[in-house]
């Protein structure tokens, strides 16, 4: 199975910034990171006007565009009401994967980094620490039960990351 670990925060603490920094240094080292984002907003990866669009409107339950660069497939989910991201994990690609990093999804029983900012509008007491609370990455120095990492040190959040992936493996 592929290891999971979840980017958890606030909106606004800086999980995507984080991310865009830490997906080129994983790849850097030799890692095909996957991930699943999720979002509370109603989103759509396709444009009106666009045939894959004007189709899918239509009522196709499954749209899947493919050109050679890459394939996307859409699934409506009308009815659903919780995502579930052990489908969400099953639909990728396991072959072509070492890791799959997880913004958000912050109460899925998956281990997580957290992320704290100390102007991030929260008390440090509502920081929700469970047992799948792997680390924290905070950009003011912390105690807690477990690693606090540098928010603003790619290569030591790299680092764990790395040598967390062989203790899972």
């Amino acid at each position: 199975m592929i290891p999971l670990l979840a980017i958890a925060a606030w909106s606004g603490t800086g999980k995507t910034t984080l991310l865009k920094q830490l997906i080129p240094a994983l790849c850097e080292q030799g890692i095909r990171p996957g991930l699943i984002k999720h979002t509370h907003h109603d989103m759509d990866v396709d444009k009106p006007g666009k045939d894959s669009y004007e189709l899918r409107k239509a009522g196709a339950a499954q749209t899947l565009v493919a050109s050679s660069q890459r394939w996307a497939l859409m699934t409506e989910t009308p009815d659903e009401v919780e995502l579930d991201l052990a489908y969400l994990v099953s639909r990728m690609d396991a072959t072509k994967l070492d890791l799959v990093l997880i913004e958000g999804f912050k109460h899925e029983s998956v281990p997580k980094i957290l992320l704290w900012r100390h102007d991030c509008g929260h008390d440090l007491a509502e920081l929700t620490l469970d047992e799948h609370v792997i680390a924290i990455a905070s950009d003011i120095p912390l105690r807690h039960g477990v690693p606090v990492l540098n928010l603003n040190d790619i290569e030591q959040i790299v680092t764990f990351i790395l040598r967390w992936i062989r203790k899972v493996e």
